[in-house]
């Protein structure tokens, strides 16, 4: 198969499958925007398909042999599509090149001279916002590519004419690997997607070491020097390392770290001098090491303390981290994407010092897989709310072959309630939630809409 490089030529005609999607929208308007003829399809309208209709891309509702044009060069499509989608036969029957979304968005990135790429299990989401607002802030107008939903762009892309590129990088299936940072951002390691990456941590920490070795001689690497399993995969790399921490040893750390509320001031220092003091509108101590990264990594780029100072500044969260919805009965309600032990753990540890009566979370796993394989330590970290409510695991790209149930989560703690759909849920919260409690929906399938629904008035 011919590289993609070679379709990226105005009058290129190419169709996106999934077009609506959160990383291949952005795609098309960047495509088209580079003179390319792109025309796609998705199995329902959407607020995205409705905005590249009007950028006058032409979208097909729901999929079928017929979308793919007879002119048509290429196919791009998201890993949810398969080898029966109609369209990929139709393709292959044509002859017509299919590409992965990351193949794509990986050839876009070699015309841009600082391509920033945000790697690790967690986190990611976070900071390529936060390296969104210091770069928007340094004016540097860049390219934009998050998982998630950014409130200053009311959107996770954005289709800047600057030098810069700044893209979430995610290791599942081996995606980033497509890519050609000239940053990569190690922000932490730890075993996840075990449905792919079947040997567990080794074969994790080789996929980053190779990502990380994908930056050119001349670009560098920012790495959390607190992370044990970042480090062991990049120990002996011969590219220029930054490393970001709490502790004095990293190139970049924070000091005079204080908490009040849900911000947190620290002062920044680079290579042992300061540069700047900081106030993160978003709590936690795993938020200040988001933040550091993001600096890490744009100060190397020439960007300024005062960019640095007022760009995060502005920043009060991505949607669905730690995301605040609203109120019931006097209580707060939350919404956070943690699907992953470790993550929820970091969230509620952040939560405990918040002061609230008392924590209720209503948690949704995430792939059957994930959920089997680290369901004692789900257990663990779902016994320490007040209160525990279990959804139904959120299927994703998964078959249930091993008949796992949120329901076993349930079954080994205390006082947790399991429901199979949302209405018996939110109708029992209605029924508990008092004033002074936090209602935290966790997880990254669709529980948001739990707390969405407990709020509408």
């Amino acid at each position: 198969m011919t590289a993609f490089d070679a379709y990226l030529k105005r009058g290129m005609k190419g169709h996106l499958i999934g077009i609506g999607g959160v990383s291949m929208s952005p795609l098309a308007e960047v495509l088209a925007g580079a003179g390319l003829t792109i025309t796609g399809s998705d199995m329902a309208e959407s607020e995205k398909t409705e905005h590249l209709k009007d950028l006058g891309i032409k979208i097909y509702i729901g999929h079928a042999e017929g979308n793919v044009e007879p002119d048509t060069r290429f196919i791009i499509r998201t890993a949810a599509v398969h080898d029966d989608n109609p369209e990929v036969r139709k393709a292959h029957e044509m002859g017509i090149p299919v590409y992965e979304r990351a193949q794509a968005w990986g050839a876009i990135m070699k015309d841009y001279r600082n391509a920033l790429c945000i790697s690790g299990t967690h986190g990611k989401t976070t900071t390529t916002s936060m390296c969104t607002h210091i770069l928007m802030a340094a004016e540097k107008d860049p390219t934009v590519m998050i998982g998630g939903t950014l409130p200053m762009l009311k959107a996770g892309h954005r289709v800047g004419h600057g030098e810069t590129i700044v893209l979430e990088s995610c290791e599942y299936c081996d995606s980033f690997l497509n890519f050609f940072p000239t940053i990569a951002v190690v922000l932490n390691i730890e075993e996840d997607h075990l449905d792919y990456f079947t040997e567990g941590l080794p074969a994790i920490q080789r996929s980053f070491r190779q990502f990380a070795g994908a930056v050119p001689e001349n670009g560098f690497v920012v790495a959390n020097l607190e992370d044990k399993n970042t480090m062991d995969a990049l120990k002996g790399l011969d590219r220029e390392i930054i490393t970001f921490g709490i502790t004095e040893e990293a190139d970049v750390y924070a000091k005079n770290i204080t908490f009040s509320g849900a911000s947190t001031t620290f002062d920044v220092y680079c290579f042992g001098e300061k540069l700047t003091d900081v106030t993160l509108h978003v709590p936690g101590l795993f938020n200040v090491r988001n933040a550091l990264a993001a600096i890490a990594a744009t100060v190397r780029l020439g960007v300024g303390a005062t960019a640095v100072k007022y760009g995060l500044a502005g920043f009060n969260g991505a949607g669905r981290r730690f995301e605040y919805k609203g109120k019931y009965n006097g209580a707060d309600v939350y919404d956070d994407y943690a699907h992953h032990p470790s993550a929820l753990k970091v969230t509620l540890d952040t939560v405990e010092r918040l002061g609230y009566k008392r924590i209720i979370v209503v948690f949704q796993p995430h792939t059957y897989s994930r959920t089997l394989a680290l369901f004692d330590d789900f257990v663990e970290e779902l016994a320490r709310p007040d209160v525990t409510y279990l959804a139904e695991i959120y299927a994703a790209r998964e078959q249930n072959t091993t008949g796992i149930s949120s329901k076993d989560i349930a079954a080994k703690i205390n006082g947790a309630k399991f429901f199979d759909n949302f209405p018996d849920i939110v109708a029992d919260l209605k029924k508990y939630v008092q004033p002074g409690d936090i209602v935290l929906t966790i997880g990254a399938g669709d529980v948001c809409k739990i707390g969405e629904e407990l709020v509408k008035v």
